[in-house]
């Protein structure tokens, strides 16, 4: 599976970057899909909602379909997290699969840092860092690796169609 990891703290820009990144991925007939880790509780339903009864009632899948899309909701009810891994295996075939967050996750990625946030880089602690899109210069610390300007999308595109889309799988360690 081809795949590249946007990685970094909360407010650094990830999901804004992203959002900009794969009209131009698209934009090139790829097919691309999204993994995003949310570090909150989330829901996509809303009170009153079917689907959301259902899943109130004590369903444990609910699947809900229309014409234009479908989604299928799992109520995890205290098992654990699954892990990525388990979640790539749940997508249809893509060209390429962008994933968001899981900066734990051994998976090569973009590091995304803005200065103003304060926090501290992840690529001199994570080998699977193989770029970095950023504000401003790394410091001088740490592997070289390549920087594109946070706000240079066409950049940020042109590594991703350059790493990820001539890598035909991506080694998971054992």
């Amino acid at each position: 599976m081809r795949l590249i990891g946007f990685a970094g703290w909360s407010g650094a820009g990830k999901t804004t970057l992203l959002t900009r990144v794969i009209p131009r991925l698209t934009g090139r007939g790829l097919r691309v899909s999204t993994i995003k880790h949310a570090h909150h509780r989330f829901d996509l339903d809303q009170p009153g909602k079917d689907s959301y009864e259902h899943r109130a009632a004590g369903a444990s899948q609910v699947l809900i379909s229309s014409a234009h899309r479908w989604a299928l909701m799992t109520e995890l009810r205290g098992a654990p997290e699954p892990d990525l891994r388990f979640l790539l295996s749940r997508l249809a075939p893509v060209d390429l699969v962008l994933v968001e967050g899981f900066k734990r996750d051994p998976v090569p990625k973009i590091e995304v840092h803005r200065a103003a946030n304060g926090k501290p880089w992840l690529h001199p602690d994570d080998p699977a860092v193989v770029a970095l899109a950023a504000d401003a210069p790394p410091p001088g610390r740490g592997r070289a690796l390549p920087w594109v300007g946070l706000d240079d999308v066409e950049g940020v595109a042109e590594f991703v169609l350059r790493f990820a889309v001539g890598v035909e799988t991506v080694p998971w360690p054992s």
